[in-house]
């Protein structure tokens, strides 16, 4: 069965960028005006991140955010065949900030992203640039047949999976060695009584603690990074260094320091987010603590 899905889809990638696009184009029109995927989620979140705009301004926003969503979809169907060659092209940035780290004797590194178009091209990107192995966390896909096929995509550059739901586990093998770490730490919390709580877009939002509690107690020093779509199909990534002491820092902080990256980088493209996730279904209470400031 695997095969029978996966010969398809590969065959399908084999074709340029400029004709699949035509099929992210057909995708587009029928998930935003006939489907109408998560439309209500996208449109609220979008009153709650600018709510000095239009409602004319987010609908156009919304309305490239769905162009984006398509395309990012047609995109990681060309990942399947897509070479070295073809990545260095299409996603680029300047990484000297690793080689300055290395050059320090650092030997540990967290990555904090957000989920910005095009994460699957960074993954097979960043592989390529680093003095580092990448250790990338990701969140298995429940059907053993796609798990399977995006497993082996994503790792052909170089990035060790790490599961999110095995990762004290899967870590281990990994403790005495160096690497980067990449963890996409704009996610939801499953617990809104477990998580760090800050202003996002001027609105109380919990934020994941395990990305900020992982390098204070390992003094791991953290870069953050966002992606810019230059092109329809083109990516850059832009680095900055955060901390590189953060066992220096408080509880919070990096956190903090992370959600304002985030929504700077949003503000830069935000067509270029994931608006149709939930980010604020929690709302703040008093039993969940202090807002950070």
């Amino acid at each position: 069965m695997y095969y029978v899905v996966y010969g398809p889809l590969y065959l399908l990638s084999l074709l340029p960028l400029k004709v699949l696009y035509l099929f992210s184009d057909i995708a587009y029109f029928i998930i935003y005006y006939i489907i109408g995927y998560r439309r209500k989620v996208v449109h609220h979140n979008l009153s709650i991140a600018f709510p000095s705009k239009s409602e004319a301004e987010r609908k156009a926003i919304a309305k490239k955010f769905y162009q984006s969503f398509a395309d990012s979809f047609i995109e990681t169907i060309k990942a399947f065949s897509a070479g070295e060659e073809f990545i260095r092209k299409h996603f680029t940035g300047d990484f000297s900030v690793f080689d300055e780290l290395h050059k320090k004797g650092v030997q540990k590194v967290q990555l904090h992203s957000g989920h910005n178009f095009n994460w699957e091209y960074a993954n097979l990107s960043i592989p390529l640039h680093l003095v580092y192995p990448l250790l990338t966390v990701y969140m298995p896909i429940t059907s053993k047949i796609f798990d399977r096929m995006f497993y082996k995509m994503r790792a052909k550059t170089g990035a060790i999976l790490l599961s999110a739901t095995n990762l004290r586990a899967e870590i281990l093998p990994h403790r005495n060695k160096n690497y980067v770490i990449a963890l996409v730490a704009d996610q939801n919390p499953g617990d809104p009584n477990n998580a760090f709580w800050v202003n996002f877009f001027n609105h109380p939002t919990p934020f994941v603690r395990a990305p900020e509690s992982g390098a204070r107690r390992g003094n791991i020093p953290v870069v953050f990074c966002f992606f810019i779509k230059e092109n329809r199909g083109y990516y850059r990534i832009l680095f900055q260094l955060a901390e590189e002491n953060p066992s220096a820092t408080q509880a919070g902080d990096l956190t903090k320091r992370y959600a304002d990256f985030l929504q700077w980088s949003i503000e830069q493209q935000p067509e270029n987010w994931l608006w149709s996730h939930r980010r604020w279904k929690w709302e703040w209470k008093e039993e969940y603590g202090k807002i950070i400031v």
